[in-house]
This record gives structure tokens, C-alpha cells and sequence, in this order.
């Protein structure tokens, strides 16, 4: 079971959180420039995969629960920094994003907004680390 998963949830990572990274990073070029249709696509991108990305940590949450690994400093820490870069998304991101579709002429969001999605990625990266490294991990 455990296993079954691992895979899970790395492929779940792969498959929604890669999407998610690279469109919020590529929507302020195309939001700010004559590419709205290109900005619109990846609005929806972003959107639909960070949804799904959900997966991720539900899946990731069985997982430390199969394997006796709920306590453990790095699933806590990667626990609460998931959450954050959660929030980040959908409270900020995906909000900015909106925005800026509706307002093209503003572009003074777009400042804020690379900042977060930069911010956004560098979580996902130490989560990503954690993953691997394991710090206090029992075995």
C-alpha cells in the first residue's frame, strides 16, 4: 500500500504542481503584453491543476499515516509550508491573476504577483527537499 502511494503522490506532484509552477510563472509576460488569450489559457491552467493539486498532500497525508510518519519534524514542516504555499495560490495568485485579466491596463500587479509566484516556488522546492533529505526523520 505504501508503495501504491508514494507513486501516487509523486506523480500527482509532477503531473499538477509542475503545471502550476510554470504557468503562474509565465502569466504576467503574456498578462502584460498583446498575449490576453495566452494569459487567459494559463489563468485557467493554473487554476484546474492547483485544484487538483489538492492530491498531493491529501495523498502524501495517507502515505506518513501508513507509514507511522505524522509526527515526524519533516512532515510537519512540509504540512504547514503546503498549506502556505496553498493559501499563497489561491488567496493571492490566482486572485492577482484574475485582476489582471479584467484590468490588462494595470500592470502595477504584476510586481507583487512575480514575487509570490517566486515565493510560491521556492516552498514547493524545500518541501521538495524535505521529501529527500528527511531532516529528523526516525529511519
Amino acid at each position: 500500500m505504501a508503495s501504491i502511494l508514494l507513486s501516487a503522490h509523486v506523480i500527482a506532484g509532477i503531473l499538477f504542481m509542475g503545471p502550476v509552477a510554470l504557468t503562474k510563472s509565465l502569466f504576467p509576460r503574456f498578462a502584460a503584453g498583446e498575449g490576453h488569450s495566452v494569459a487567459t489559457t494559463l489563468h485557467s491552467i493554473t487554476r484546474v491543476h492547483g485544484a487538483l493539486a489538492l492530491s498531493v498532500p491529501v495523498v502524501g497525508l495517507l502515505l506518513a499515516g501508513v507509514q507511522s510518519r505524522l509526527g515526524e519534524f519533516w512532515i510537519v514542516a512540509a504540512m504547514v509550508l503546503t498549506a502556505i504555499a496553498g493559501g499563497l495560490l489561491a488567496l493571492r495568485i490566482v486572485p492577482l491573476q484574475r485582476e489582471a485579466l479584467d484590468h490588462p491596463a494595470s500592470t502595477g500587479k504584476f510586481r507583487s504577483m512575480r514575487l509570490l509566484t517566486g515565493l510560491f516556488n521556492l516552498i514547493w522546492v524545500m518541501v521538495v527537499v524535505m521529501m529527500v533529505v528527511r531532516p529528523g526523520a526516525t529511519s
